[in-house]
């Protein structure tokens, strides 16, 4: 069953042009990559999908709704949960704070995000800004499942940590998809990690989808033409 759907959307930065003809589509359960280089729309599209940004044109339905009608904290309610670029958690609230800010009913519960995240457990006295890269991450994605979403949107989530953290994001991001029947969108740069949790990929060039298929169809070739420095 068809979640988010997007069909020739466009949006605008003030005169600016910024998205000229997106499109793709995100099922119940699936985990969808959303790649291109940097500039092309990735995170654009995101800010148009949680209503942080208005679109000028095109079809934004989720879960067979129009997004277009709806403000970025009725977009969360109906079901959309964001892990940003840069973590941004509240820096002067605690872990447990944190959580509880964005909580809404459902199976995310501080108490399942503890099961899930033992590390915030131990940490959830802790001030967010105390925390590790890779334990704000975790909270980052912790607070976006507090609102117990239908989709998660992941933008950059392993960007700046160490290897070794970065590893253990991944490892997250598949659990959430073999646990929990999530449906996904990821932004990231690594392909090789990519492979092993995207069911479907999307390519970004200049504003626009320039590919969109399996990620098993995803050539060297057209890594290189749309990905490649």
């Amino acid at each position: 069953m068809t979640l988010l759907k997007i069909e020739n959307l466009t949006a605008f930065y003030g005169a600016s042009q910024a998205l000229f003809d997106v499109n793709f589509t995100i099922n119940e359960g699936e985990v969808l990559a959303l790649m291109g280089r940097n500039g092309m729309g990735k995170t654009t599209t995101i800010s148009t999908i949680c209503r942080m940004l208005k679109h000028r044109d095109g079809v934004l339905e989720f879960a067979g709704q129009d997004l277009g009608k709806l403000p970025s904290h009725k977009a969360a309610q109906l079901g959309i949960g964001l892990v940003p670029e840069g973590r941004r958690c509240f820096p002067n609230l605690t872990v447990e704070e944190n959580l509880i800010a964005t909580a809404r009913p459902g199976h995310w519960t501080t108490k399942t995000i503890g099961a899930f995240f033992p590390r915030l457990t131990e940490r959830r006295s802790q001030m967010a800004n105390t925390l590790s890269g890779g334990e704000q991450q975790m909270l980052a994605i912790g607070r976006a499942l507090m609102t117990n979403p239908r989709l998660l949107i992941l933008d950059e989530a392993t960007e700046g940590l160490a290897p070794v953290v970065r590893q253990e994001i991944w490892a997250v991001i598949h659990r959430l998809k073999t646990e929990t029947g999530l449906a996904i969108l990821v932004v990231d740069k690594t392909l090789r990690e990519l492979r092993q949790v995207a069911d479907r990929a999307v390519i970004l060039e200049k504003g626009s989808t320039a590919w969109m298929g399996s990620m098993t169809d995803l050539t060297t070739d057209l890594t290189d033409k749309y990905l490649g420095v």
